[in-house]
């Protein structure tokens, strides 16, 4: 079979195998430690803490961290601080003039917006490791801390050793996901979070078959499942690749008779994807969808407007929750897309490199008319952004899916597995093309190494 030829063809390639090799090994490391749990803290009571976060947001959160959340485990933070970090660094490059500098200055400047982002995950892992310490009674449904811990051991000294232990593992993840990307193979970031996402799925489903095959639907309803389910992932994958060409004409300059005169060169395109801005809508999304649910806290107790705010969007499943999410999706993709797809810079350099797109004047024109293009495209690719990410709740109503299946069917976690995979299949073709074999994503014959 093609597919057996092309994983021996990337066995033979030394570096490749060692790249795939160590990145397995790092993420068997990771996946290691979510097994570990909090010193002090009593396994035979972790039971409260799971089915406290079983679902809702805490259930999305503990499906990022492949259930270290509720292990009580060292890495039960995840690598959410670091994305965090990411993501206020990021928009903070718009208004800050340093930031703005050190972007432009190359690999010396991205060495050290790197440093600053460790730097930030760690003051955002001390404030949530405290936070998350103490909210594991109310998790659980223990009556307090000490109910939860091992017999004589202190409250005091578990707050203090666990904060630096939860910092630490944050911070050691964030290492293990740096070395992955590069010493292995792929984005070791969003590897570690897909590796997280995917240790939860066997769980998930088996749950869900469990329930049908007790009454609810049986083996037909399990396999209508998995046809959608396929369907979405298909879905996702043409969202994650679909690419609006436009069309760039490169003039060449020829000594001829004499004089210099400007010719065609060759056709290329431009290639502007239909979803530029990744999953980065979503996870803006979900961090103002805690929102409403803190106000419907803060408020008064007994308002009325308090408790429907609580009621509505703390479950993810839920009408107004969707309606919501779904908005500010859209919203945010508009936003998150004209910050990362700068059409000015684009325009310069077409222009710096002789090329144009025929009919479009070089320069400001160009720049407008690319404007132009994104904001076109951008409009169906948050439309279709936002229906994947309620899609969850279209299969839990209409179809009785549990929801912890549920979140597979689209949303961020089935997202992240699609371009993740995606990114490291490029990466590994790459690899192969350059070799002189057929890549995983092109079929035909061997390619010959020519000496």
């Amino acid at each position: 079979m093609k597919i057996i030829e092309t994983l021996k063809n990337v066995w033979k390639i030394t570096e490749l195998k060692d790249r795939i090799m160590l990145t397995l090994g790092l993420l068997l490391v990771y996946r290691f430690g979510a097994q570990v749990v909090l010193p002090g803290i009593n396994i035979n009571a972790l039971g409260g803490l799971q089915d406290g976060t079983n679902s809702g947001l805490l259930g999305l959160l503990n499906a990022f961290t492949g259930g270290a959340f509720a292990n009580a485990s060292v890495f039960a933070l995840g690598i959410m601080p670091y994305i965090s970090a990411s993501i206020v660094v990021q928009l903070m490059g718009i208004a800050i003039p340093y930031l703005q500098k050190l972007q432009k200055e190359g690999a010396s400047g991205q060495k050290k917006i790197t440093q600053i982002t460790r730097w930030l995950t760690i003051g955002i892992c001390l404030v949530q490791a405290p936070g998350y310490l103490a909210s594991i009674p109310a998790l659980s449904g223990a009556p307090a801390l000490s109910s939860l811990l091992v017999p004589n051991f202190s409250e005091t000294v578990f707050y203090f050793s666990s904060v630096i232990i939860l910092v630490t593992g944050c911070v050691f993840a964030m290492w293990l996901g740096e070395k992955i990307t590069d010493k292995g193979i792929g984005n070791g970031i969003s590897l570690l979070i897909m590796v997280g996402i995917i240790a939860t799925l066997p769980q998930s489903f088996m749950q869900n078959a469990l329930s049908r095959t007790e009454g609810n639907g049986g083996f037909m309803m399990i396999l209508i499942e998995l046809v959608i389910w396929f369907l979405i992932i298909l879905a996702s994958v043409f969202l994650v690749m679909a690419v609006r060409k436009i069309a760039v004409q490169y003039a060449r300059r020829t000594a001829s008779g004499g004089y210099e005169k400007n010719v065609f060169g060759s056709r290329q395109f431009l290639p502007l994807k239909l979803n530029a801005s990744g999953v980065m809508p979503i996870i803006f999304a979900q961090a103002i969808m805690f929102v409403p649910s803190l106000v419907g806290r803060s408020l008064s107790e007994g308002s009325t407007a308090g408790q429907w705010l609580q009621a509505q969007f703390n479950d993810i499943f839920g009408l107004w929750y969707n309606v919501v999410f779904a908005l500010l999706i859209i919203i945010f993709t508009y936003f998150y897309t004209a910050i990362t797809v700068p059409t000015n810079k684009m325009a310069d350099d077409l222009k710096r490199s002789g090329g144009f797109i025929p009919g479009i004047r070089p320069g400001t024109e160009t720049a407008e008319y690319l404007d132009k293009i994104m904001s076109q495209i951008t409009l169906p690719g948050s439309i279709f952004l936002a229906l994947i990410a309620v899609f969850p709740a279209f299969i839990v109503k209409l179809m009785g899916v549990q929801q912890g299946w549920a979140l597979f069917f689209g949303g961020t976690s089935l997202l992240i597995m699609v371009g993740v995979a995606i990114d490291t299949m490029q990466q590994i073709n790459s690899y192969l093309l350059n070799k002189h074999y057929d890549g995983l994503m092109k079929t035909g014959k061997n390619r010959k190494a020519v000496a």
